[in-house]
């Protein structure tokens, strides 16, 4: 997978490492090494642009989970799948493509990773650490419990 990183997010090289990460994801052959926030950004913003056979709001819980338990791991009380986080990371990257200007995928995902959007912490803009970490939050979506997501 090419990515740069000079102090930040590492950033992608060129379409064809984003449109990588969205195969492998999709067809469990990418290495678990290689599921970074970035990747799972990328992936995300990917489908919601190029796969419009796949509704994210639908069908993430399916692919992530089903990746996870491919490359050994698993979706539990505690760890792998967690689909609060996934469905307000998805709202972001729509929120970050409704105002992206660019056509090209490597700049919409490489400025998005730049954005608030595309930070880590960015769901706890909206949910309380206790609430976002709860086992509720990770096996359905519930609302925010600070603000509303965009």
């Amino acid at each position: 997978m090419k990515m740069t990183n000079e102090e930040g997010p590492r950033l992608f090289a060129d379409d064809d490492a984003i449109r990588h990460i969205g195969r492998g994801l999709l067809d469990r052959s990418l290495p678990k090494e290689d599921w970074t926030h970035e990747a799972h950004l990328a992936a995300c913003l990917w489908i919601v642009t190029e796969r419009p056979d796949i509704d994210p709001d639908r069908d993430m819980r399916a692919i992530i989970s089903g990746y996870n338990e491919a490359v050994g791991g698993v979706n539990d009380d505690h760890g792998g799948y967690h689909d609060t986080i996934t469905h307000c990371f998805i709202a972001g990257v729509r929120n970050w493509l409704a105002r992206c200007e660019s056509r090209a995928l490597v700049e919409r995902v490489n400025g998005l990773l730049e954005t608030d959007e595309g930070q880590r912490d960015w769901p706890l803009r909206f949910y309380s650490r206790d609430l976002l970490f709860s086992v509720d939050a990770r096996r359905d979506r519930v609302a925010p419990d600070i603000k509303s997501l965009p």
